[in-house]
């Protein structure tokens, strides 16, 4: 497994070399830049944007920036961000503790509710449960997720109040009331619409995809001759069937993991969540390349180790699989 884990990750430092190359060409070919905010600005001279460009190193050819920007990455400097002026590290180091809260919790709540939703739709198969539940897992597909945070602040914001203040029953957005910074009951009430945006489509997803696992294992052999022994059915089903089932979830659930990083750019755009999601929507609209660049490299690495990370536990779950 040691030799497995090494060998994976000496293969991941070409493939972040190659999606490092690509991003970095994709945002600088893209039209405007960092500088479109300047050049309608009637104050600014022409002999202006040459000298920002100059300070800024985007006059220099493509392959010498993007050397210039691995060597500092290399040597753990994300640079500096061109509109706010700050090293992005900093930047991260305060929007990430507000996305690994929402995202944390959505998470949590996500598999909260499909594990015990998917088993219970597979086992009462063709029930009118597992109608409900099949509705709302294509319906929560369907939906754009964006649509739906609209409406939840509709509801819940513009519609409904709150029976002891007066006022609305959710807030519409931000981290903590004006009055309330740091409050941890008012920075939950602040997060319920989020993570109900958010929890929407994992849930959809999830349930839908577990209940499919499901009814492929519980109709296996070792299923009816643990049912045969006189084992329980909770123990059946918890114990060998959903053991194995999981095994399938695994993967989509590596794979959103880098969500706890990068967040999510819809929910925390609309809910004004100070989260990686938005500085990553903010930064694009701006140009600012060296937040988008961090944003995206870190990212990409924390896909690589999840995928790793999913494949070991796949090890530790079917004894059938080995990487000796």
């Amino acid at each position: 497994m040691v030799t497995y884990v090494i060998r994976r990750l000496f293969q991941a430092i070409p493939l972040l070399l190659f999606i490092s190359v690509i991003i970095f060409a994709m945002l600088r070919l893209t039209p405007g830049g960092p500088l479109a905010r300047f050049e309608n600005d009637p104050t600014i001279s022409q002999e202006d944007l040459n000298r920002i460009r100059a300070d800024m190193g985007l006059d220099d050819p493509l392959p010498v920036q993007y050397g210039r920007w691995l060597a500092a990455l290399l040597k753990g400097d994300l640079g500096d961000s061109y509109s706010a002026h700050r090293p992005v590290s900093e930047m991260i180091a305060e929007r990430l503790p507000n996305t690994l809260k929402l995202m944390s919790v959505a998470f949590i709540v996500t598999l909260l509710i499909a594990i015990p939703v998917g088993v219970l739709s597979a086992v009462k198969k063709y029930s009118w449960f597992d109608h409900a539940v099949t509705t709302f897992a294509f319906a929560g597909q369907s939906v754009p997720i964006f649509w739906f945070g609209l409406i939840l602040i509709l509801i819940f914001y513009s519609t409904l109040e709150n029976p002891f203040t007066g006022g609305p029953l959710f807030p519409s957005g931000g981290i903590n009331s004006l009055d309330k910074e740091g409050d941890f009951w008012d920075g939950l009430w602040h997060m319920i619409l989020p993570v109900a945006m958010l929890s929407l489509a994992w849930v959809s997803w999830y349930t839908r995809f577990l209940r499919g696992s499901m009814l492929e294992v519980i109709h296996l052999d070792y299923v009816r001759t643990a049912r045969a022994k006189g084992m329980g059915e909770r123990r059946v089903i918890g114990r060998h069937a959903l053991i194995n089932a999981l095994i399938p979830l695994i993967t989509l659930v590596a794979l959103d993991l880098p969500a706890l990083f990068a967040g999510a750019v819809f929910t925390e755009t609309i809910f004004s969540w100070p989260g990686m999601g938005r500085l990553f929507y903010q930064s694009a609209l701006r140009r600012d390349y060296p937040v988008l660049m961090a944003v995206i490299i870190i990212t990409a690495v924390l896909i690589i180790l999840s995928n790793l990370l999913a494949d070991i536990f796949y090890g530790y779950l079917d004894p059938r699989i080995r990487y000796d």
